[in-house]
């Protein structure tokens, strides 16, 4: 499909040169107001498309219809993609570059040589051989995740439109903001999706589906100390820094973390400390597969808390557990049906179905959790968060590929 790999190139290109970083501290929706500057275009182009429904939220997500071709009732499947990018480094200023019929050899970024992409530190790449790598320079993200996943859905409407020939029930799209700092579904309305059945475009290798993901909440510890002048501070002072230090060193070290722990394993990640001698807030995620695993991690934090706080009652200190996200297994081994589909659309292309549990989540973790079910599908994205990130083109048109094979399959469904 020449004409769509050329369309899905544009788009990407268009679409990662505009900054959408989030902002976790902001409550502002969305968290950035440089996101709608892609939710605008997107809008724009859903419109020139010829789209229908077309609307941009109050809560900041554009939803449109590409009304089905076929006369049988069939349910209604959505295809999302967020269009933030992370705030773990700089989404501004992006330069995409095109290494086509990549070769096998190191990649060196240009921007910044000391970063090299190769098959030891991104394994995948060993298998991309002869297809086209976009990357950065080396001096920002890239943006694939999830600008990857927003122009495979953007691709896959356009060729629904522009070939009403193929069979299908109603498709909605819809692009949400946020997803990186866990709020991409928090003000989704399921009426607003008007959906039976959704998948995010959010995943990484090539013939990911997705039915299994991180259950997420994140902890905030605060500390108020005593203060008093240093000069006079004899059994006055209790330093706020000092209580945090202890806090820190009483978190699991040498398992329960994020560099310890993989595949089925949970942990437990303090990211960020701000503060002062007087008052301390400490920032942690906490991660698990199960229910149970996910309550122990937030049981031990309490335990510190509350030892720290017998060991110095002069200081005022708390623990608050924000619910983030759940499991998308707990709903979706319940029907299957949706997983199943996309399975086999996959496999209808001969590609093998990869079904690992990813150590994160998406917005369908939410959403399936408000009972749409919505599992996830690769886009090809690889080293994200990251200056060295990268993506496949070849796989970002096969995805659209499925999605195109998962639309006729919803079509045959009753």
């Amino acid at each position: 499909m020449t004409s769509l790999q050329d369309d899905i190139v544009a788009r990407f290109i268009r679409y990662v040169k505009i900054d959408t970083e989030s902002d976790e501290f902001s409550t502002a929706v969305p968290s950035t107001a440089k996101q709608y500057d892609l939710l605008n275009l997107l809008v724009e182009e859903l419109t020139n498309m010829g789209a229908a429904d077309i609307v941009l939220t109050d809560y900041a997500v554009v939803y449109a219809t590409i009304p089905a071709t076929i006369e049988a009732a069939a349910p209604t499947v959505a295809f999302f993609a967020h269009v933030d990018t992370s705030p773990a480094f700089s989404g501004a200023n992006v330069k995409p570059i095109i290494h086509q019929n990549y070769d096998g050899s190191p990649i060196v970024l240009s921007g910044n040589t000391d970063l090299v992409i190769n098959t030891e530190n991104s394994p995948y790449l060993a298998q991309k051989i002869g297809e086209d790598i976009i990357t950065t320079d080396g001096t920002t993200l890239l943006g694939a995740d999830d600008k990857a996943g927003v122009a495979i859905v953007m691709s896959l409407a356009a060729h629904l439109l522009a070939n009403p020939q193929i069979p299908h029930g109603p498709i909605r799209v819809a692009f949400t903001p946020d997803e990186e700092i866990g709020r991409g579904v928090s003000n989704v309305k399921l009426a607003d999706v008007a959906a039976d059945v959704a998948y995010t475009l959010d995943g990484g290798v090539r013939g990911e589906v997705i039915y299994e993901t991180f259950s997420a909440d994140k902890a905030i510890v605060k500390i108020a100390g005593v203060a008093a002048h240093p000069g006079y501070a004899t059994g006055k002072l209790v330093n706020a820094l000092y209580l945090a230090g202890k806090f820190l060193n009483k978190l699991p070290q040498r398992d329960q973390t994020p560099e310890t722990t993989q595949g089925r394993q949970g942990f437990v990640h303090a990211y960020e400390v701000k503060g002062t001698a007087t008052a301390v807030e400490i920032h942690l995620i906490l991660r698990d597969f199960e229910r149970e695993g996910l309550a122990a991690h937030g049981n031990l934090i309490k335990q510190i808390v509350a030892e720290l706080q017998a060991e110095e009652p002069r200081a005022t200190m708390s623990c608050e557990i924000i619910e983030q996200y759940r499991n998308m297994r707990y709903w979706l081994e319940n029907d299957m049906r949706p997983v199943e589909i996309a399975r086999t659309a996959v496999e209808s292309l001969g590609i093998k179905v990869v079904s690992s549990p990813i150590r994160g989540g998406t917005d369908g973790s939410r959403l399936t959790e408000m009972g749409l079910p919505t599992p996830n599908l690769f886009t090809g994205m690889q080293n994200f968060h990251s200056p060295t990130e990268w993506v496949s083109v070849q796989d970002m048109v096969l995805a659209t590929e499925i999605c195109l094979e998962i639309a006729k399959l919803w079509a045959e469904e009753k």
